[in-house]
């Protein structure tokens, strides 16, 4: 891939503020969706805080327990 090319695609990570709104509109803790993911709390404020990636597994995972598309935790679109 040439520069100019990468340059279109590199974006800003957006998953952070796509989890913190998520859990926010459904009334959710942090606890509480660690809990549903099957995951640490601690791993889970990491995601929100952009502290820690998560594998693709937990992408799939974290779409399938908000009723989103991955596409829209990681900001490639503005839809559900």
């Amino acid at each position: 891939m040439s520069n100019t090319n990468m340059k279109s695609v590199s974006r800003k990570n957006k998953l952070p503020e796509c989890l913190k709104l998520l859990r926010s509109e459904r009334g959710l803790t942090q606890q509480q969706v660690a809990c549903g993911l099957n995951l640490n709390s601690v791993t889970y404020l990491r995601y929100e805080k952009g502290q820690r990636e998560p594998s693709i597994d937990m992408l799939i995972a974290m779409a399938i327990f908000f009723d989103v598309s991955v596409d829209y935790l990681i900001g490639f679109s503005d839809f559900y």
